[in-house]
């Protein structure tokens, strides 16, 4: 737990422990309801939600980094995690954009010349989570976590809004090409289930039968002897992912164009 030391220290002192001028935010989507959500943060002492990221430390790889910060958020290690765009054009980071939402106290008991209003260029990553099983840990720069859905989100803070949008680009344009169901179904689902999750992550409707068939052509699922009950008379079948042929085609790429 950080305690009141541990941040005045960090306030102070930490271009000494972290890279100042270059930061990580993470878009990490997960799926509930028939939803694609993204995780917000309530961010402390300001009145708006942004994304969850972080400074990295100064002896530490980019992907480490965002490993950490994804971990110390949502308690979850080994998660799909994609570096997708860097952002630093932005008008107001090339100003240094924090000095708009700081506290005027702040500069009063930290200085002009703080590190955190320095020109930040941030590497954004999106993770791709099981919903269910994160165990969400705010931080002294956040008052709360929640989700919202993609087709939700209340207008955020600094530049995020750009950089959920070019996430979710990107996301779209790569579930042609990776095999991103391992990470937001449950561990068995049907194929309604599936075939309802890429229409959602896509926007749009997708033929079922052509969908299926270019699925199961890839030779991803594996047919289980496990059915649903879902009704009386509903009781469809449960698959899973063939997890070697899921590993070559996340490592090898795949079509799958719709």
């Amino acid at each position: 737990m950080i305690v009141q030391a541990e941040l005045e220290d960090f306030l102070r002192n930490g271009d000494k422990y972290y890279l100042p001028n270059l930061t990580i935010d993470c878009v990490i989507f997960g799926y509930h309801d028939q939803q694609l959500k993204i995780l917000l943060a309530k961010y402390a002492g300001l009145k708006g939600w942004g994304l969850p990221g972080g400074f990295i430390k100064n002896e530490e790889t980019l992907i480490h980094a965002a490993t950490r910060i994804l971990w110390e958020r949502t308690s979850l290690e080994n998660i799909y995690l994609q570096q997708f765009y860097i952002f630093g054009d932005n008008s107001e980071r090339m100003k240094g954009w924090r000095r708009k939402y700081i506290d005027p106290e702040f500069l009063e008991v930290y200085g002009e010349d703080n590190w955190l209003l320095r020109r930040t260029v941030s590497v954004g990553y999106y993770a791709l989570i099981d919903y269910s099983k994160a165990e969400l840990k705010p931080d002294f720069w956040s008052e709360e976590f929640d989700w919202h859905s993609v087709n939700g989100l209340p207008d955020l803070l600094f530049d995020h809004n750009e950089m959920v949008e070019k996430a979710l680009e990107t996301l779209r344009n790569q579930i042609h090409l990776k095999p991103i169901g391992l990470n937001l179904l449950p561990e068995k689902f049907t194929l309604t289930e599936i075939h309802v999750l890429y229409e959602t992550i896509l926007n749009k409707k997708l033929d079922r039968r052509n969908f299926i068939n270019k699925l199961t052509a890839l030779d991803l699922l594996v047919k289980l002897e496990e059915k649903r009950k879902i009704g009386q008379h509903r009781s469809p079948t449960l698959y899973k992912f063939n997890e070697e042929k899921y590993q070559e085609a996340l490592k090898n790429g795949m079509a799958l164009a719709f």
